[in-house]
């Protein structure tokens, strides 16, 4: 019953969306692993689509370096025809030209420039217009909501307006990487097949079938999908995988009349041109690990002896986004579209995975149970490579992830049932150390090691207003016990929102939210237990004996970035601590607080990762000591429930004297700031410092940053 229950809880987890951003990648480990096993098949010299790249090369050839983009429209259209008369089946254009040279109203002259080059884009027309007749072009166009990017209002009359544009977007994963390209698209009352489908419907003389369901057949080829309304990719992986050709070598190939050269090469292809540069339009796809070396050439050149030399190899998990469609083409004629699997057979494989695990966990040693683990991944791993050979994309991540939750936590029962003897240990070194790194080194039975890892932290940094005064007048066995009670209670308010005490200086408590154990919503947490911080000691100062003599105030200081975090020290002894610029950063904010007369100030990362639960006041922006960034920083004054009207009449009017401020609006700056200035410390700095600048204006320099270089 155990492994049973297991084994499900873990499968529905691993397929649940909560772990979307990673399931992905089962798609991009097995792009990979097949293009390492087996190489690229088939051969590329097959493929049924090829690419016209318009390069890094063709900005340096003559005659386009040195020269816009924009003033390229006659070569293109000469290539074109010459692919065109080539034999190609048709042509797209993975790229938008939204403007043209004759459109310019840049004054030149007695006029403008458009006016002096009418009729400059004539021959890209002309072969537009030539090669729509026949079907054989399509332009792109990216839609963008009631606002698209559409070619120039020329070129659409020339391929006879929509009859001739598709949509060139594709569908972007939760992680941002591309995987499924759309297969239609819903433009005002129409449905209309996006640019892939386009290209391969007319190389195939076919027109695409479309269901209620809005499945798509396509030639008799019901193309899958695991998502609706789209086809999952299946790269051939490495660089070389589609024939490539630079846009200056066929250039300067056309106007040498070279046509045996495009027959060779482009006839009964399907053509795209589109740019293919280091750095703009790239994208992670599942591709992104079976990239190999980018920017050789798969094909002979026609014109090398007049051409630059192509630029050299590099590597790049991004690849162009021709590539993206020209796969995508490849994919519907061969009829190799990558096929996925259902959330539920995912889910029962997974589970087969997870009950495996959980029995030999149950049964063995936990080092055989992870060998065991370990042998049937591999098999299954390389199972599922051979099956994607075939198209066939079986799932990796949702089985390994639930197979490995299931054998920890057979592990985990197993000891927390039979390992009683740890419990006393366990429970006498949590007044020591946190209970997650307690549990880390327990499970794994050796001892603790140097090292961290980095992860995203808020860090929280309190400190006594006054401590030395109290600590200089105050007998030392009361000034334990005053101590004593208020780190226990600040302690008991951190621990109680999921933060972790790092360290105790003294008076200062330096506490980490987020790490050992992960929090999402760490900065959040951090934000409550400033807050209940605040009015715990309100509540001692005004109940507790030991703080009658003595009332404390406390400054707070809270930062959230990535930080180190794991044992720290020499060989023989150590700490689990955080260190990072996120750490120093709190302790100077909670210094910020004496110089702004405030409680609790925070980073803005702090407040963008805190959401909308709290009422923050922007108090300025700093530049602290030992950084050269500037930052904004924020006084957290309470929960949204809790804040009175005073409290929000002060946040308006202090927000509107630092717009003023910033806009160098001096006068106006220091009426706003001095409507609270008697009150609020802040306030009262701000308008003298505008009232300062209303006196002595700033030079053109000036820059609304104020340095902090007390710690």
């Amino acid at each position: 019953m155990a492994v049973a229950a297991i084994a499900l809880a873990c499968a529905a987890i691993s397929v649940s969306p909560a772990l979307e951003p990673i399931q992905g990648l089962s798609l991009d480990i097995l792009t990979a692993l097949r293009w390492k096993m087996f190489g690229n098949a088939p051969d590329p010299a097959a493929s049924p689509a090829v690419v016209v790249a318009i390069d890094e090369e063709s900005y340096r050839a003559a005659p386009f370096k040195g020269s816009p983009t924009l003033t390229w429209t006659g070569e293109i259209g000469r290539v074109l025809g010459a692919i065109v008369d080539g034999g190609a089946k048709v042509v797209g254009f993975d790229m938008v030209i939204p403007t043209s040279i004759e459109l310019s109203q840049i004054p030149f002259g007695d006029g403008v420039l458009g006016e002096k080059v009418r009729g400059f884009d004539r021959d890209f027309l002309r072969a537009l217009a030539s090669a729509s007749t026949s079907g054989k072009v399509v332009l792109g166009e990216i839609l963008r909501g009631d606002q698209p990017i559409l070619p120039s209002p020329g070129q659409r009359i020339a391929v006879r307006q929509q009859q001739n544009i598709r949509p060139l977007n594709v569908h972007a994963d939760s992680d941002d990487t591309v995987r499924r390209v759309p297969l239609t698209f819903v433009v005002g009352d129409a449905k209309i097949p996006g640019m892939a489908l386009e290209l391969a419907s007319r190389a195939l003389a076919a027109t695409p079938d479309i269901d209620a369901g809005e499945n798509v057949t396509l030639a008799g080829y019901r193309i899958p999908g695991v998502v609706p309304n789209t086809m999952t990719l299946n790269f051939s992986g490495g660089a070389n995988d589609i024939p490539t050709f630079s846009f200056a070598d066929l250039r300067a190939c056309a106007a040498k009349g070279e046509k045996d050269y495009f027959r060779r090469w482009f006839d009964g292809k399907v053509v795209l041109i589109g740019t293919v540069l280091d750095i703009e339009d790239r994208q992670p796809t599942s591709k992104r690990f079976a990239t190999g070396g980018d920017g050789g050439r798969s094909v002979p050149r026609c014109a090398s002896d007049t051409s630059p030399p192509a630029a050299p190899s590099f590597e790049d998990s991004r690849i162009a986004g021709v590539y993206i469609h020209a796969t995508a083409v490849n994919n519907l004629i061969t009829r190799n579209a990558a096929i996925e699997l259902g959330r539920l057979p995912t889910f029962l494989i997974a589970f087969l995975f997870a009950a495996l695990a959980a029995t030999a966990a149950r049964a063995f040693r936990p080092l055989t149970a992870v060998l065991c683990f370990a042998a049937v991944s591999a098999l299954g791993l390389a199972g599922a490579t051979f099956a994607f050979t075939h198209a066939l994309a079986l799932p990796l991540v949702e089985p390994f992830a639930a197979g490995t939750a299931a054998l920890a936590a057979m592990v985990g029962l197993r000891f927390a049932v039979t390992d009683r003897d740890r419990r006393l240990l366990q429970k006498s070194f949590a007044l020591y150390l946190a209970p997650d790194v307690i549990n880390r080194m327990l499970s794994s039975k050796k001892l603790p090691e140097l090292g961290g890892e980095t992860r995203e932290v808020t860090v929280f940094f309190s400190d006594l207003a006054g401590f030395s005064e109290i600590a200089e007048n105050t007998p030392p066995d009361r000034l334990m016990a005053l101590m004593n009670e208020y780190l226990s209670d600040m302690t008991d308010v951190i621990e109680a929102h999921g933060g972790y005490v790092d360290k105790y200086i003294g008076d200062s408590i330096v506490a980490v939210f987020g790490a050992p154990a992960d929090d999402p919503d760490h900065a959040a947490n951090a934000a409550r237990a400033a807050l209940d911080c605040c009015t715990r000691l309100a509540e001692l100062n005004a109940t507790s004996p030991a703080f009658r003599d003595h009332p404390l105030t406390q400054r707070i200081g809270i930062n959230s970035g990535e930080a180190l975090v794991g044992n720290f020290g020499s060989r023989r002894r150590f700490n689990y601590s955080v260190m990072s610029d996120a750490v120093n950063l709190a302790s100077r904010l909670e210094g910020a607080n004496k110089f702004y007369g405030t409680t609790i100030i925070a980073s803005d990362a702090t407040v963008r990762l805190a959401g909308e639960g709290f009422a923050w006041r922007e108090l300025d922006e700093v530049r602290v000591k030992g950084r050269n960034q500037a930052l904004k920083i924020f006084e957290l004054v309470a929960r949204p429930d809790e804040l009175s009207e005073a409290q929000q009449a002060l946040i308006r009017t202090y927000a509107e004297g630092l717009v003023h401020w910033r806009a160098g609006e001096f006068h106006l700056a220091a009426e706003a700031f001095g409507r609270s200035a008697e009150t609020d410390k802040p306030a009262a700095l701000f308008r003298e410092r505008a009232e300062q600048m209303a006196q002595q204006p700033p030079d053109a320099a000036w820059e609304p940053i104020r340095a902090l270089q007390e710690k």
